[in-house]
């Protein structure tokens, strides 16, 4: 354990820190979580919904650190992608069925 004042202090510090980017972090997988159940679920007005609110958290977890730019990023452009695909999948789907019942 640290002696000095200061130290004892910077070590408060870090483990305060420690615990709020933990719980940050957190959040934002759950976040992530979220959406990819409602995309997986086939819950196109839920997973846009949740999108918007993703995307947002997202942003506020690179602008604070907790994950890089680029990371941020990444999720991002994967999510839209699973998005896109979950859509056109949806919509493929809704096509067949409508093409069945008209036989």
């Amino acid at each position: 354990m640290a002696k000095h004042k200061s130290a004892v202090k910077a070590h408060r510090q870090s483990i305060k820190k420690q615990t709020h980017n933990r719980e940050l972090r957190s959040r934002l997988r759950t976040g992530l979580k979220k959406i990819r159940t409602a995309l997986d679920g086939g819950d196109t007005d839920g997973a846009k919904a949740a999108l918007s609110e993703a995307f947002s958290l997202i942003d506020k977890m690179s602008a604070k650190g907790i994950i890089h730019d680029n990371a941020a990023g990444r999720y991002k452009s994967r999510l839209v992608k699973r998005a896109t695909k979950s859509t056109k999948a949806t919509k493929a789907t809704k096509a067949t069925k409508a093409s069945a019942t008209r036989r």
